[in-house]
């Protein structure tokens, strides 16, 4: 079975090659119709959809298959909702952003504005979460020898 996998991403490699070779020059009018672009774009695809495939099929294999493993991935999946939740409550709809967004002929309302907020928020709050889980065992070794 690897070896088949080998061989065919080989062949896909080199599939992709000919075609990157065969690519029209950026000034070409006509450059996003050609077949070497569009057959890039569907290997691109296939591929994409494989590598989805595979990590959500082997990851619920996996999930199903660990004992304790469901209850890890429900308080997981129950902390990031309470994330998101307290990302909502802080962000806002800032409605002075609405108008500068109107007045740049961008059309948007209030609540996409609470939701890109909450996004930031989000990001911002798994950020932190993140350097302190990285940085704080690095501290508690360095303090207790």
């Amino acid at each position: 079975m690897n070896k088949i996998i080998k061989i065919v991403l080989i062949v896909i490699g080199l599939i992709a090659a000919v075609l990157w070779f065969s690519l029209p020059s950026a000034e070409d009018p006509g450059a996003i119709d050609s077949g070497a672009m569009n057959f890039m774009f569907i290997i691109m695809y296939i591929l994409l959809a494989i590598a989805v495939i595979s990590a959500v099929f082997f990851g619920i294999t996996k999930l199903l298959t660990t004992p304790g493993s469901i209850k890890k991935a429900l308080f997981g999946i129950g902390g990031l909702a309470i994330i998101v939740a307290i990302s909502y409550g802080l962000s806002s709809g800032n409605a002075p952003v609405v108008e500068e967004m109107a007045a740049r002929g961008l059309e948007t309302t209030e609540g996409t504005v609470k939701n890109i907020g909450m996004g930031l928020n989000v990001f911002f709050i798994l950020t932190v979460i993140a350097v302190l889980l990285m940085v704080l065992p690095g501290l508690k070794k360095m303090f207790v020898k």
